[in-house]
């Protein structure tokens, strides 16, 4: 272990040993805790914010409930760092989010704690009520379950249709909404407003006051302790029926506001809560980034810093001694902005990721033509082809991983009716420490098989702005995705002219002899530094980006397999249905024989890391792609398809 824990912290093992900690002791842990957090991701990088803000809940929650056998769930997971430390992993917290390290996110064959993988927003009050359905069919009727929720996840779809069945279901969940008005970037929409007009009411405040002291005295009221809650509760629907309507219209009996920062009245309420059975909503008001002054003023930026001066505040950055490529996402920003200066019918939709995607930039620029519908996948999709049947060229901008998310609403709502929507799906391929939840691994294979939808790869930055360039012209039907990795190209100077590219076009990046590598987007880089070691062993492949995986350049192909027997694919995406796979179909309808070796990502969960150290994992970096060709040209044997 490289950097001590806090005296008290050092002694905390388990949930058990916290549950032995006296009041004032409790204060001290979190002063701890929350240093503990800084000093760990201040060196090797994280989330950052999102645990600061709740330390104390944290602690309040282990302090309280019996976990892991009451069942703990946090969504998202990006605020559970302290969680982790309390439960067993302090010693070895150090290697969170490093290759074969600690998962970023909860992770239940990690911990016993861990009782619900989460990575994606608004899932937890879904798991904790099948949990606490399931608790209650098997007569565990002391079980308790909490699902922890922030104010940007609850703005999810899921959420809502979560709380809607927790209304009727009548099981003993406690939902904690963790109110810091932030998600990655701030929060928007009318749930935000709404949480905003409760937590400033001085009216609903006063009120909520004397639900607290009357839940404070449960203990003295014994078996009528339930009658006096409901009556209290009834008077604040009578005042404040507006400002209560909306949980408590879905039968969830709503507590709060309150400090999310008193460890100490946290653990009093919590227990009073406890004692009540029935599904029940706590709202406790937060900062994100609680305790550190630069995490409090810039929310966003300091989500996920990366390595910092904890003492100064100051974000290291590599100064590189030559000009780098941009990321592909400030050029898909930039790109955007450009192009909708020239196209008046051009608009931005982004859920809840604005400044990860860099849709930010035309929001700033255009404010009416790029949107944040909040984390709102589904409804994003659905919402783009609304504009499409108006005429407007949406660019639907939603993560690889995300997108999953809205599978129904790009068939059911953009291909069926063969609408003309551009989605381009930031961070394809391996997310890098984020892990599996975070991999676009599947988006080649789950877009390719729908009618109506075009799907293509850039190699390099200057072919992403020809594509967007593509997109955006004259067309009546067809759903067109743009599939890019998250990180820097190879571009440093990015900003080329841009032009149209033929749909189902691919392009020779080298002529060879020996066998043919066919690769789609920027995976194709490692491959031209595969082909320089390959001519150094006088073998001489041909290089071939492919750009569209659909529909696929059947000329290119039948010139491929007329001319080469051996051929290599290479893909960032899964091999199960991917680019290859339409390469070894086109094969086989068409009856060539070759031997034919697929390189992506195959048929299991890849655990987190760098996104070189995956890539070498999955035997598609640099080196592995020239050991395939080597392989393959060693094999004289032909596949026959």
């Amino acid at each position: 272990m490289l950097i001590e824990p806090g005296k008290l912290l050092s002694t905390i093992d388990s949930p058990k040993d916290l549950k032995k900690l006296k009041p004032e002791q409790l204060v001290s842990l979190t002063r701890e805790l929350r240093q503990f957090i800084v000093d760990i991701v201040s060196v090797y990088g994280g989330h950052f914010g999102a645990s600061l803000g709740v330390v104390e809940l944290t602690v309040a929650l282990h302090h309280v409930f019996n976990t892991p056998e009451d069942q703990l769930v946090w969504d998202v997971g990006h605020q559970a760092y302290g969680h982790k430390i309390l439960t067993g992993r302090r010693d070895n917290f150090y290697t969170n989010r490093l290759y074969g390290g600690l998962s970023g996110f909860p992770k239940r064959s990690e911990s016993p704690y861990d009782t619900f993988g989460v990575g994606h927003s608004s899932t937890s009050i879904s798991a904790a009520l099948g949990m606490s359905v399931a608790s209650k069919y098997l007569n565990l009727p002391d079980k308790q379950h909490i699902a922890v929720i922030g104010d940007g996840a609850m703005t999810g779809g899921l959420a809502f249709e979560a709380m809607n069945h927790t209304g009727v279901a009548n099981s003993n969940l406690l939902i904690v909404l963790n109110d810091n008005c932030m998600s990655i970037d701030p929060n928007v929409g009318a749930l935000k407003d709404y949480l905003t007009d409760i937590t400033t009411s001085k009216t609903y405040n006063k009120v909520k006051d004397e639900v607290w002291y009357a839940l404070g005295k449960l203990s003295k009221f014994g078996s009528s302790a339930r009658e006096i809650v409901s009556n209290v509760e009834n008077g604040i629907k009578a005042a404040l029926l507006k400002q209560s309507n909306l949980f408590e219209s879905l039968n969830l009996r709503y507590f709060g506001p309150i400090d999310g920062h008193d460890v100490n009245h946290l653990v009093s309420v919590l227990k009073d809560l406890k004692s009540i059975p029935g599904p029940k909503i706590l709202h406790c008001v937060t900062v994100k980034g609680k305790g550190f002054a630069e995490a409090e003023k810039n929310q966003t930026k300091w989500h996920a810093p990366g390595t910092f001066d904890k003492v100064t505040g100051e974000i290291h950055k590599k100064v590189p001694d030559r000009p780098q490529p941009a990321k592909y996402q400030q050029v898909f920003g930039h790109t955007l902005v450009e192009l909708a200066e020239k196209n008046s019918k051009i608009m931005g939709i982004t859920p809840a990721m604005p400044s990860g995607s860099s849709m930010n930039i035309m929001m700033e620029a255009m404010p009416d033509r790029a949107l944040d519908v909040g984390i709102a996948e589904q409804h994003a999709v659905t919402f783009s082809a609304g504009l499409a049947t108006q005429g407007i060229v949406p660019f639907c901008n939603i993560y690889s991983t995300f997108m999953q998310r809205a599978y129904d609403q790009v068939i059911h709502d953009v291909c069926i009716q063969n609408l003309p929507v551009n989605f381009c799906l930031d961070r394809a391929g391996f997310a890098g420490a984020d892990g599996p939840t975070h991999h676009g691994a599947y988006d080649l294979a789950y877009m390719r098989c729908i009618p109506n939808m075009i799907v293509t790869a850039p190699m390099n930055e200057s072919e992403l702005r020809n594509l967007m360039y593509t997109a955006q012209l004259p067309r009546d039907k067809t759903a067109f995705t743009i599939r890019y990795p998250r990180g820097q190209g190879v571009m440093p100077e990015w900003r080329t002219p841009m032009k149209e590219i033929e749909i189902g076009t691919g392009r020779v990046i080298l002529e060879g002899e020996d066998l043919a590598i066919l690769t789609i987007g920027h995976i194709g880089n490692y491959a031209v530094q595969a082909c320089k070691e390959l001519q150094g062993d006088h073998l001489y492949p041909a290089h071939y980006d492919m750009r569209f995986v659909k529909p696929l350049d059947e000329e290119l192909l039948h010139h491929i397999f007329n001319k080469f027997h051996k051929v290599l694919t290479v893909e960032d995406g899964c091999l199960k249905g991917g680019f290859g796979s339409a390469i070894l179909e086109f094969m086989a309808d068409h009856g060539y024989k070759a031997s034919v070796k697929r390189l992506g990502i195959p048929d299991r969960v890849i655990e987190h890391g760098q996104q070189i150290e995956l890539h070498k994992e999955c035997e598609f970096d640099p080196q592995g792609i020239a050991q395939a060709a080597r392989s393959l040209l060693v094999d004289s044997t032909p596949q026959t398809i």
